[in-house]
């Protein structure tokens, strides 16, 4: 079979696979495919896998901390809450592009996904927007639901693209 075709049946397979996983564990399957079509994004390969899971923490902890000065820093009484979460997004994403300068944050694109992805989880689920919530140890927390879901789909990327290959045209 053609390498597309058998990468297609891996992604399929694995697809089924991680929606069980995620509809068992209360993972969120979306960013498992957002983190696995990172991998690809990011070249498919083991420094994919490696750019992938560091660039979508680093954007998921600078969320992560975001949200946290949202809620804590009094700001949003005087500004509005528009106003400052604007702000402290702005100087965040920010920091997650120029923290690019460092090699082990410089796939851009994975440190946006995971910041993207914090928020996300955040603005789907508004009971979680506490610092409570935010401080926890637990899966109510989006830094913990969010990376946890991210790095499995970054797994699920290299798992597919092995065995994508194994299916795929064999080198003479």
């Amino acid at each position: 079979m053609s390498a597309l075709v058998a990468l297609s049946v891996s992604i399929g397979v694995l697809g089924f696979v991680a929606t069980v996983l995620c509809l068992k564990t209360g993972l969120l399957i979306w960013a498992v495919f957002v983190a696995w079509g990172c991998f690809f994004h990011a070249g498919g390969d083991a420094a994919a896998l490696k750019n992938t899971i560091v660039g979508n923490i680093f954007g998921a902890v600078v969320a992560w901390i975001a949200a946290l000065i949202i809620l804590k820093v009094p700001l949003a009484t005087s500004l509005g809450l528009p106003v400052w979460a604007g702000i402290v997004v702005g100087i965040t994403v920010f920091v997650i592009c120029v923290g690019a300068s460092i090699k082990a944050f410089s796939v851009i694109p994975a440190n946006v996904y995971g910041y993207a992805a914090v928020f996300a989880y955040l603005l789907q689920t508004p009971d979680t927007m506490t610092a409570d919530k935010l401080l926890s140890a637990s899966m109510g927390n989006a830094l913990v639901i969010v990376v946890l879901s991210m790095v499995i789909g970054a797994l699920f990327g290299i798992v597919s693209a092995k065995m994508g290959a194994a299916l795929g045209p064999k080198k003479a």
